[in-house]
């Protein structure tokens, strides 16, 4: 699966890292989410730039237990594998605000 489509880039384009500062949670939308098919681990990303092949996301990071905001990269997540050797996919068809995603 191709994490990121044209689309979603469009969309990460138009919402650029810092752009969302100060927004209350309720407000900020999830402009993408990745996960792991075959582990807990999931990424809402919430903000993005482009740096040459690659993009650097500024979203909350969901291991399963724990729930952070920060930094992680596409070729980050390109790497990341599961318990089964199974690779990130991305949720094709989701839509939420990030107060929606935090517990």
């Amino acid at each position: 699966m191709k994490l990121l489509t044209k689309a979603n880039e469009a969309l990460l384009l138009k919402n650029p890292l810092y752009s969302t500062d100060g927004k209350p949670e309720a407000e900020r939308d999830v402009l993408v989410k990745f996960f792991t098919p075959d582990s807990s681990f999931t990424w809402y990303v919430l903000e993005a730039d482009k740096h040459g092949d690659d993009w650097e996301f500024f979203g909350l990071v969901d291991t399963g237990r724990d729930q952070e905001l920060g930094y992680f990269t596409l070729a980050q997540l390109q790497s990341v594998r599961g318990a089964y050797g199974l690779p990130v996919e991305r949720d094709r068809n989701f839509s939420a605000k990030l107060s929606e995603v935090k517990k």
